[in-house]
């Protein structure tokens, strides 16, 4: 926000220095019989500037205009910068797409296949499945995924090669059926927990789970590359940090009642990866249309977003090799870009469709440069450009209340632990291994 604020005050700061010097050639070019007198004169050269500098001292850092995280990469950030920011971006957006693209087959098989392969009672968590086992007559449960990915890539892909605009309606109903879902599992856990049938009981502590802990939160709390998005239409900003203050906390409650309810009402070794899977079961949800809406649950709202990520995927590798004045032949533009966006994820996905994995990569790699270090770099980097241009007097209205250098130390300390965990999981689980 603080770096929203600055990146606003540099562009106002900017447009009143060109309209100053379009005034002043305006002005050079008026004959001798347009001069005023001396004190007109002083009047016309004294109002204009001190009104100025009344109304901009008072909104200088008001944030007014969209300004995204690439923007402000490219005010703040030198050019090799800007290419690692890009560079972060893309390998964040590759690792959601391959989450998704991996999440929507894995849900279809789960809900699909069962040992017998004919359990209409849908996924049974007790039970211990490998991609070899047989899901319909002699196609193993890996054949099945890999089918639905097919299909899954076949339906969604070509939305790559084109723009996706005028999602509003579709997103309001993809955060409907999140409310809704969320409820449901909640409640659910809860009812089974309060008529004693919770299988779980967690260990006070297991310290085991800290090394993937990291890039989970990160991944679920990382939303920094949607706030310019989200803050610059709201019309009063005197609360804004309250309201997001707030917002973070009513997710961290969400995120707390959903998981001990979790960890108490299924055992640790049966909870699957994905959560809403657990739901699947007879003996948990008895009515069969509840049952189904949750286990295909990520089927209905990871399929709106993967098309909007793949093109803003798109669009950001573009940014990356756009030269000033230069436009891409049609082939490299409608072809080249989309396809390199759609094939490594779809990939990745083909090869494994381990979640717990991929989230914690993502969110410890990628995740971590976005949430962590990227803002940490921008509001160091705009307070001393702040500085260099309004003076050492002038004072930021959205200024952090962590405005001192360590915090940024702090934060870049913090991102190097996620980073040090999560590596030290994978070295850790491969060596297992």
């Amino acid at each position: 926000m603080e770096a929203m604020a600055a990146a606003n005050a540099q562009l106002r700061w900017k447009r009143m220095e060109t309209h100053k010097e379009e005034e002043d050639e305006d002005s050079s070019t008026a004959s001798d019989s347009d001069i005023l007198t001396q004190d007109n004169y002083e009047r016309a050269e004294k109002r204009p500037i001190l009104s100025v500098q009344r109304r901009s001292s008072a909104n200088l850092f008001e944030i007014t205009d969209r300004v995204e995280m690439g923007q402000m990469a490219s005010m703040f950030f030198n050019k090799v910068g800007v290419n690692l920011f890009y560079f972060c971006i893309i390998i964040y957006l590759y690792g959601d797409l391959a989450i998704y693209a991996a999440a929507v087959p894995f849900s279809l098989m789960q809900v699909t296949c069962s040992v017998s392969g004919n359990d209409s009672c849908g996924v049974d968590t007790d039970a211990k499945y490998n991609d070899t086992d047989l899901c319909w007559g002699p196609l193993r449960r890996v054949d099945a995924y890999r089918i639905y990915l097919a299909v899954f890539t076949l339906l969604l892909g070509p939305f790559t090669f084109f723009n996706v605009q005028k999602t509003k309606y579709l997103q309001i109903l993809t955060s409907l059926m999140r409310w809704v879902a969320f409820a449901i599992m909640i409640v659910l856990a809860l009812v089974r927990i309060g008529n004693r049938q919770g299988e779980g009981h967690p260990p006070l502590a297991n310290f085991l789970g800290v090394r993937n802990l990291f890039g989970v939160c990160v991944y679920s709390f990382m939303c920094q590359h949607s706030l310019p998005s989200l803050i610059t239409p709201i019309s009063s900003k005197r609360h804004v940090t309250r309201l997001l203050f707030l917002d973070y906390g009513l997710i961290l409650a969400f995120y707390g009642l959903l998981s001990f309810t979790a960890i108490f009402c299924f055992r640790g070794d049966s909870l699957m990866d994905m959560y809403t899977l657990n739901f699947a079961r007879c003996d948990v949800v008895s009515l069969a249309a509840v049952r189904f809406f949750l286990g295909l649950f990520p089927v209905f709202t990871i399929s709106t977003n993967f098309p909007i990520i793949a093109v803003t995927l798109r669009n950001n590798w573009k940014t990356l090799f756009h030269r000033e004045g230069g436009t891409y032949p049609w082939v490299v533009d409608r072809v080249v870009f989309p396809t390199i966006t759609l094939v490594p994820p779809i990939l990745v996905a083909f090869c494994t469709h381990d979640l717990e994995s991929l989230v914690g990569i993502t969110g410890a790699y990628a995740g971590t440069g976005i949430q962590y270090v990227i803002p940490a770099f921008l509001v160091y980097l705009c307070r001393k450009d702040t500085q260099l241009t309004f003076g050492y007097g002038t004072i930021n209205k959205h200024r952090s209340p962590f405005r001192h250098t360590l915090w940024v130390a702090f934060v870049l300390l913090w991102a190097f632990s996620c980073f040090f965990f999560v590596t030290a999981n994978i070295v850790l689980s491969e060596t297992q291994l």
